[in-house]
């Protein structure tokens, strides 16, 4: 009897994290393609038969990728050029893949001299895939047939500026999925049928058991169950790392993000009346902890890598007085000099007088007394544009509710996250701080009643009139669950990068005074 092995790798989330660094200080981190590289030759080394794929939100993520994206572009797009140097087979598109505009992915998809996938982008005058390929077929040396079909989450366009998506509508995956897998089956005859899907799970693998709101953003679950003939699943956007599973017979896996693990799904097979089956599967996450960076791939980048750092290096101005992060915890339970800087300058430049931000993740630093570009980035680590939206009263409150769920339960001892906002992934960017209100959390009380002072200009909120607030754009349309703020009015839009914006303050003023107003406060 004949057999073989294939071995799928996946990379997702990478979210443009090339050189082992973090940008915030230059000090080594064990992250990146350069890393993932090692791994990927050492496996190719192992098994002939290797597909190496990419879940999407690949060229967004690191002050590298924003730099090329925003003032350089003569040259091919850097997560292109080392995709095409390492063979990757395919990409699909994740969410993040749109931050920049068309013209940036467009151009990421020329530079790629591999397919990107996208069966359920539709075109929305002719119906067909928007970017043209919904799937790959591989044929390898001994006759091996594998299929991949590329899925991206349709909560998409809930984020995601329209003018990014031009033309685009997002289908349900799930459907997509069971009209492709019949196709790829009984049409092309694949042997074997991958899904890569830029999205997760909203249930437990095990029990099948809600873990999460049920919002149709990751329907990785449900793919699962539905779609007949998956063989192996890929899956990304969560940041999770899963291997080791199987959902009724799909095997499953998720290698986390910034390039920290690489996903290996190896399938052992047998030839049998003319076609190859499956006679065992296992997932693994193999990380890049001590793996050495591959140097010689990383010389295609320096250029880049030059550059940015001379870019972030850029001296700004200067802070008088303390707006550094040292307790990530304390930011988030009290008003604290970076958020108010912030939502200050949402407020200037948009003309709103209520404004909402947050602490995007706990590694950031906040501003030392000397600012350069390097600092702006490392606290606002994301490509945002702002917006003015037109909310009720009843919508703050409900969005300050939202917000307020981000604590456990106060009964003694130091003060908890609740978890809703770190399992199954890391959202501490969900939990936003007001300024323009007053308002008072108490966290010895339960969810949903949390919000016990809620004023404006001295006033209680009134639930039925309407408020103008400045918020991000990833918030303004329900990013973070904050379905609220869906398909509001939208009074103003402003189509600068919030890191783009700060910096300007900050050359503009020279100085900048860390300052607070104890608008808000949290109680127990």
């Amino acid at each position: 009897m004949e057999t073989t092995r294939l071995v799928i790798l996946e990379t997702s989330d990478v979210h443009g994290s090339i050189y082992p660094i973090s940008y915030a200080n230059n000090e080594p981190r064990d992250v990146g393609m350069g890393k993932i590289a090692t791994l990927v030759q050492s496996e190719r080394k192992a098994c002939p038969n290797v597909l190496l794929i990419d879940d999407g939100d690949m060229i967004q993520g690191t002050p590298l990728l924003y730099y090329y994206a925003r003032f350089d572009e003569r040259r091919p797009n850097p997560m292109a050029v080392l995709a095409n140097q390492l063979g990757y087979d395919c990409a699909v598109f994740g969410n993040h893949e749109f931050d920049f505009g068309i013209r940036v992915l467009d151009g990421a998809v020329r530079d790629s001299e591999f397919p990107w996938l996208a069966a359920n982008i539709i075109d929305r005058i002719t119906g067909a895939p928007f970017f043209g390929r919904p799937y790959i077929l591989k044929t390898f040396e001994n006759r091996l047939r594998v299929a991949v079909l590329g899925l991206t989450t349709k909560y998409t366009p809930n984020w995601e500026k329209p003018e990014n998506i031009p033309g685009m509508r997002f289908e349900d995956p799930v459907e997509a999925a069971k009209k492709w897998v019949p196709i790829l089956k009984e049409r092309e005859r694949a042997d074997i049928i991958v899904v890569s899907y830029h999205g997760g799970f909203e249930r437990d693998l095990g029990s099948g058991e809600t873990a999460e709101t049920l919002t149709g953003e990751n329907q990785g679950y449900q793919l699962c169950m539905e779609v007949p003939d998956v063989d192996v699943l890929l899956t990304g956007h969560q940041h999770r790392q899963i291997s080791g599973c199987k959902v009724r017979g799909v095997t499953v896996v998720q290698p986390g993000c910034n390039g920290t693990f690489l996903g290996k799904v190896t399938l052992d097979l047998a030839r049998t009346d003319g076609r190859w089956n499956i006679t065992g599967k296992t997932s693994d996450l193999l990380p890049v902890r001590a793996v050495p960076e591959d140097k010689e791939l990383l010389r295609l980048t320096d250029g880049y890598e030059k550059d940015t750092q001379t870019w972030l290096d850029k001296p700004l101005g200067r802070i008088e007085g303390d707006m550094t992060v040292s307790d990530p915890m304390e930011v988030r339970t009290h008003d604290h000099p970076l958020i108010e800087f912030i939502n200050n300058l949402q407020m200037k430049v948009s003309g709103a007088d209520i404004s909402s931000t947050a602490l995007f993740n706990n590694e950031s630093p906040g501003f030392p007394p000397d600012v350069s570009m390097r600092d702006i980035v490392a606290n606002y680590i994301y490509p945002n544009t702002l917006r003015v939206i037109r909310i009720s009263g009843r919508d703050i409150l409900d969005a300050l509710e939202r917000s307020a769920s981000y604590f456990k339960q106060y009964g003694g001892g130091p003060v908890k996250d609740s978890g809703c906002f770190t399992t199954p992934k890391l959202q501490h960017y969900n939990y936003d701080m007001w300024e323009g209100i007053d308002y008072i959390i108490d966290i010895s009380k339960p969810e949903g009643s949390r919000i016990v002072k809620l004023e404006y200009h001295g006033e209680p909120i009134k639930m039925n009139r309407s408020y103008d607030v400045v918020m991000n754009n990833y918030r303004s349309g329900g990013g973070g669950d904050y379905l609220m703020f869906r398909n509001k009015p939208i009074i103003k839009d402003i189509p600068v990068d919030v890191s783009e914006i700060i910096a300007n303050e900050i050359l503009e003023k020279k100085v900048i005074r860390a300052e607070v107003n104890n608008n808000w406060k949290l109680i127990y």
